[in-house]
């Protein structure tokens, strides 16, 4: 082999754009394509939300406007405009922001300097405008590279900033920016910042009561056990109920209005104090499981120049609040250990019901203990040789990995389906879980058959969140069934099994359904895969002549070669949402409780569409 020379030469030297541009995930987390929370484009709204939201807390500018069109997003705050000096270094210049000076931001989420400029290296049009002291600076940039900037000495316009911007096509493929995932942003803003409204698109969002709006526009009222406790405090803010239909455990958590997903100091010092102040209020020495059992809870702190885990600000690190101020976990402590047990003391019905549901939930346990046992023994014998999991490299809890959001878990049934899925998959961000014919209808039934139906036991083995959603192994879960009525049935009870006893999974944005094309349409120059009759259309229309038109009509028949192309980079998926409207129990009972007239007419109205459309192309050329 040839001797490779290591010189000077060898040794380059990025510029921020390019370094940005090469490495997306160190600043942004993930790609993707919109169709989940976490994908970059929602990360590039959000940092340049942060600084306007940043502004708010100081004090300037109660609204912020924010339009998304076409994929181009614009966001105008009205708060003191950014130094006309400064425009063009701030959004280009690495390290440079009135965040390092902390007489400005005293507690501030963007406080690397990074943000803007991540959103500007990775727009194809970013363009900013400051308003102050009765004139405007604008500036201009294409993938990072300033192409205009313009100064007006005497402008009219309203004090503040504005940002434009269209993510780069080449970066983030076939995206669309989804209003439920930017709407559940805005609400968590406004939920921690009460007085603030941001309109989008026209429509407002503001919040009178924080923490607790949260919970209660998160979740059908029906399903609380007592009205939500919400306590406050000086650089803290409480809000927590139970649930009388879930079994696990629910934490929303934000430092300095940061939702950290992956919780952190302070959601454990959240967990631990409430479990010591229930045990020290009723004076008896309760499991920690049983207290938690079935809570849905949000804390928010405001620590000082707070230290996290990664680049995109999940999960708390920090141990101290900051200045003279005690630890996270003390203060968290005191708090709890205060307010909450006042709170008991002062409402005797909530205290009630509450201790009622930690009784049953430990009779619950114990029941469980025994099967549970089983149920592990069994996991761990078939994990040995658990022909239905193939499991990938990279896992959801590896923080120091770029492509742990990637994670996938594929529930597939049959074995031509799981066959073409494992051997066309990514081996280190995607898993495979293959199910035997279709699984039970659990609705109605207690935790203990999760333990005893062996496909379940596995499955939530698999996803590691039989104690706690935090040790959760993918960040995507994936029903891959095929678009038949018996796939359709699959997928319903796949999440009617979510639903009963981790509905948290569905609130929490982790379930999707897979699109998989319905047509493949090719000449001999071209193949194009159709999602729907009109892409079918559309792509009859572009191919001309008499192109082959093939109907997928199951995953199975669908080859390993040709099934990456539909779970690599280019994968649809659609994601399963919760109607808040309804309760859980509600839910359940209409799709999966005894026939009722109007789930029959439910399921011939939606049926009908997909029937019709295989009959119609039943008469296609094949």
């Amino acid at each position: 082999m040839a001797d490779t020379q290591y010189t000077e030469d060898n040794i380059r030297s990025l510029d921020w754009k390019e370094h940005i541009r090469m490495r997306p995930g160190m600043y942004i987390g993930k790609l993707g394509d919109g169709s989940s929370a976490d994908d970059g484009i929602y990360i590039l709204l959000k940092e340049v939300l942060d600084n306007s939201i940043d502004e708010f807390v100081m004090g300037a500018g109660k609204t912020i406007e924010i339009n998304i069109k076409e994929n181009t997003v614009h966001v105008r705050d009205y708060g003191r405009g950014i130094p006309l000096g400064k425009v063009v270094d701030v959004v280009s210049k690495m390290n440079t922001g009135g965040k390092y000076d902390t007489r400005a931001f005293k507690k501030s989420v963007g406080l690397n300097g990074v943000g803007t400029k991540a959103v500007n290296a990775l727009s194809t049009y970013f363009r900013v405008e400051s308003n102050r002291d009765g004139q405007s600076k604008s500036a201009e940039f294409e993938t990072g590279n300033l192409v205009n900037e313009e100064l007006l000495e005497e402008s009219s316009r309203r004090k503040g900033t504005k940002v434009s911007f269209t993510p780069d096509e080449t970066i983030f493929k076939k995206y669309k920016y989804r209003n439920e995932y930017v709407e559940r942003m805005l609400k968590n803003y406004v939920y921690l910042n009460p007085g603030l409204t941001i309109v989008f698109n026209g429509e407002k969002f503001y919040s009178d009561n924080g923490l607790k709006d949260l919970l209660e526009d998160n979740n059908n009222q029906e399903d609380f056990l007592y009205p939500v406790i919400h306590l406050k405090g000086d650089d803290i803010e409480v809000a927590m109920t139970h649930s009388k239909t879930q079994y696990s455990e629910e934490y929303h958590s934000f430092v300095n209005g940061q939702h950290t997903t992956q919780g952190g100091t302070h959601q454990a010092a959240f967990r631990e104090a409430i479990v010591k102040t229930i045990r020290d209020f009723y004076g008896k020495n309760y499991d920690a499981s049983d207290i938690r059992k079935s809570i849905i809870s949000a804390i928010s702190i405001k620590v000082m120049e707070p230290v996290f885990e990664s680049q995109t600000k999940t999960k708390l690190g920090s141990t101290d609040m900051g200045g003279d101020l005690p630890t996270v976990r003390t203060y968290v402590n005191d708090f709890i250990g205060t307010h909450l047990d006042n709170y008991l003391h002062k409402n005797q019905a909530t205290a009630d019901a509450l201790q009622k549901k930690i009784v049953q939930a430990e009779k619950e346990r114990k029941e469980l203990s025994g099967i549970r046992k089983l149920a592990r023994d069994r996991a761990k014998k078939a994990s040995l040789h658990n022909k239905k999991l193939r499991d990938c490299r990279i896992h959801l809890q590896d923080m120091k990995k770029d492509r742990r959001l990637e994670t996938t878990l594929f529930i597939t049934e049959g074995d031509s389906a799981s066959g073409s899925i494992t051997k066309s998959r990514d081996v280190n961000t995607q898993a495979v879980f293959s199910l035997r014919g279709k699984p039970l209808n659990s609705y109605g039934m207690s935790k203990k058959i999760v333990y005893e139906n062996e496909e379940f036991n596995l499955l939530q083995a698999a996803l590691n969140i039989e104690d706690s959603m935090e040790d959760l192994r993918y960040n995507n879960i994936v029903i891959a069934t095929d678009a038949d009525v018996d796939g359709m049935h699959i997928r319903l009870l796949l999440i009617t099994f979510f639903l009963q006893f981790f509905p948290e999974l569905i609130k929490e944005n982790h379930l999707y359904i897979l699109q998989t094309p319905l047509f493949r349409v090719r000449n001999k120059k071209e193949t194009i895969y159709c999602y729907s009759e009109e892409e079918r259309r559309q792509a009859i229309e572009k191919l001309s002549g008499k192109p082959e038109i093939t109907r997928f009509k199951g995953l199975g028949e669908i080859s390993p070669d040709e099934f990456k192309n539909f779970i690599g980079d280019d994968i649809r998926l659609e994601p399963v949402m919760l109607d808040k409207a309804m309760s859980i129990d509600a839910l359940l009972k209409f799709y999966m409780g005894k026939n009722t007239p109007d789930r029959q007419e439910f399921i011939i109205n939606n049926l009908k569409v997909e029937l019709d459309l295989v009959e119609e192309n039943q008469l296609q050329p094949k």
